[in-house]
């Protein structure tokens, strides 16, 4: 069984690239984000995994937070939402060949961590992405928690959120990893549970409402990983 998965995984990751490589090509041809979006259809299509929607999208929302387990998560947020999203990611995945690439090209949000001018870049680039009308979509965990233990939340979301009193919708997906693991070169289609929670505007004088929220999305996971046993 786990041989089909990692063959699987390498048609699915081969399937990945080909169709970075439309979006990369299709960019400029196309009006935004319809490259994007197109590339992340014939992955899920070809890759044949489906989601299940639980909650309702806030058409009004100005910034996603999700839990992270998979690269699988962005394909599953790009064909769920026709918003065109801004992501945020960190600097170094901005500075791999080609797929660097697939990141610069929609000029999304690039984090240098270690830099004692990261927080103020990102202030600035996220007031650009919203003055063309794009979602900031934010990991807050920074990486990937493939156990099922959300990792603390980092501080760049709330500044963010607080700076400008964004409207904020959390979304939790549900067990991504168990789908498609890149460490273990791992891939199986299946359908994927994304969970929308009410939306919310950031409040700057709560200085705990991260905190919160990320005690509130684990809660989520939690009691839906308990009640369904088709995610285990």
């Amino acid at each position: 069984m786990k041989i089909f998965a990692h063959i699987s995984w390498f048609i699915a990751t081969i399937i990945i690239f080909a169709s970075l490589a439309l979006m990369i090509i299709t960019f400029k041809l196309l009006p935004k984000p319809y490259s994007r979006k197109i590339s992340a259809w014939i992955i899920r299509l070809t890759t044949f995994f489906t989601t299940e929607i639980e909650g309702s999208q806030d058409p009004q929302a100005q910034m996603f937070l999700l839990n992270h387990q998979s690269d699988l998560d962005i394909v599953v947020m790009e064909t769920i939402t026709k918003k065109d999203l801004a992501w945020v990611a960190k600097k170094e995945l901005f500075d791999l060949p080609f797929f660097g690439l697939a990141l610069k090209l929609p000029q999304d949000i690039a984090v240098e961590r270690e830099s004692k001018t990261a927080l103020i870049k990102l202030v600035k680039d996220a007031k650009r992405v919203i003055d063309q009308d794009r979602t900031i979509t934010m990991f807050p965990e920074g990486t990937r928690s493939s156990k099922g233990k959300m990792l603390p939340f980092k501080s760049g979301a709330k500044i963010v959120a607080d700076k400008y009193k964004l409207r904020v919708q959390p979304i939790v997906l549900m067990q991504t990893a168990k789908y498609f693991n890149i460490k273990n070169f791992y891939y199986k289609p299946g359908r994927i549970k994304v969970i929308y929670l009410d939306s919310f505007i950031a409040d700057k004088s709560n200085d705990e409402w991260l905190k919160d929220l990320r005690l509130k999305m684990q809660k989520v996971y939690n009691d839906e990983l308990a009640s369904n046993p088709s995610h285990r």
